[in-house]
This record gives structure tokens, sequence and C-alpha cells, in this order.
């Protein structure tokens, strides 16, 4: 019997393993759902897997899954990060909700000279993540980071890691990604709504690791810049050819 809801959880996942359910997953699956004893439910938590589990208990505040079998095995994303600047909630929640999606190993908000948000609600943009992985199918959830400065991580940017910065002073120029920058740890860069300044636009086009690009020959809004470049990045480099 295959299971049609599918649910994270942060307990480990292995033949009989049960698996106790929080009040809300309890809610979720026996207030919401209507599910009762036996019902089938997959699960993941990003490190064993997927696995289909049945109902064994069912309460208002709670209950227990008995793992069976393993339906899929945990399939790694690319190692790359997108990193955005914080736009207004819904917008920021979209770019969270499309990285998972699209396959982002990492998540990282970075606050930029330009940037209007001051501050993050971390906790929030993770479970936005566990969400979309939860609808998409995935078996892996990136991790979201907190809010810091981009000039704090640039100064401590690792030696290996690529980095595609999407500078909107170049659009109308050819995208260019080379195919040796493939199975390369990468990260994508997406600026905030008011653009890059010049110093850090100075400070990004001398890294040895960038590679700018341009996403068209317009300027995107962030929440479609990011989509963009995760795209034009996985089917240059990623795992989706």
């Amino acid at each position: 019997m295959s299971a049609k809801i599918r649910l994270y959880v942060e307990h480990p996942l292995a033949p009989g393993q049960p698996v106790p359910l929080s009040r809300d997953h309890a809610h979720y699956l026996f207030g919401v759902m209507r599910l009762d004893a036996g019902a089938p439910v997959a699960l993941f938590n990003g490190r064993d897997g997927e696995w289909l589990a049945h109902v064994t208990e069912a309460g208002k505040r709670g209950g227990t899954l008995v793992c069976e079998a393993q339906t899929r095995p945990l399939q790694l994303p690319p190692d790359l990060w997108l990193l955005f600047a914080p736009i207004k909630k819904a917008r920021t929640d979209f770019i969270v909700e499309k990285a998972a999606e699209m396959g982002a190993a990492r998540i990282l908000p970075v606050q930029t000279d330009f940037t209007n948000s001051e501050r993050i609600r971390q906790d929030r943009l993770q479970a936005h993540a566990i969400e979309a992985a939860e609808q998409c199918g995935g078996t892996f959830v990136p991790e979201v980071a907190d809010l810091q400065k981009l000039s704090r991580l640039l100064d401590h940017w690792p030696a290996d890691r690529q980095l595609m910065f999407c500078d909107e002073a170049e659009a109308g120029s050819a995208l260019r990604l080379a195919s040796e920058g493939r199975n390369k740890p990468w990260a994508i860069l997406i600026g905030p709504e008011g653009g890059f300044s010049e110093a850090e636009r100075k400070r990004l086009h001398a890294m040895e690791q960038s590679h700018v690009v341009s996403l068209g020959p317009r300027i995107l809004r962030a929440d479609t810049a990011a989509v963009a470049s995760m795209t034009l990045w996985q089917q240059a480099l990623g795992d989706w050819g």
C-alpha cells in the first residue's frame, strides 16, 4: 500500500523502528487528515532516505508510527549554496521554498550594504524548506542559516568554492559557466532589491573564485533571479542533465 502523505521527522528511520509523533504531527495526521491505525505514511528525516511506515497508535495529542521498509534512498543535491538578501516576507519565503525544491544544499540569507531587512525568522524559513521537501518528494532538507553580513561571509570564503555572482550591472551580457566547473563546490549570490554597492561589486569582481554572470537582458526581481539563476546553474553544472 502506497502512502499519500509524506512527513518529515527528526527521529532515526530503520526497519521496525517506532517513531513517536509530536503533538503538531498528531493533529495533522489524525485531526486534519483523519488517518486511523494501520494507515500508511511516508517518512523521511534528511539522512536515512524515505521509509514506508504505518500508524500503530493514534491520539489527539500524540501517536506512533512504525517503519517497515525503505522506499527511496537518500538523494543528496549538488554541493550548491544559495546566498540571497532577504526581501519582503512572502517573497523571502518563496525563495527558500524554491531553493529547497530546486536542489540547494544550503541556503544562506545575507545582509548586504543595501539590504532592507535586519533580521529574519530562521526557524520559520527552515520550516518552509521542510515543507517544500515534503511536497516535492525530496529526501534531503537544506539547512537555512541565520542572517549574516555578506562581508563577513566573504572574509572566510572557502578557497575551493566557486561563486556565481549574479550582477545586475551585467544585464545583457552573455552567460558563461565553464563545464569544467561541474562536480566542484559552488554558490550562487543574488543581490537585494537595491542592487549591490560599488564596494561590494568591486570586491566580488576581484575574487578568484567569482564568476560574474548576467541573467539576461532585463534586471529581474530578487525572487525571480533566484529561480532563474538556479535553473541556469542546474542545467549547466548540476544534476539536471
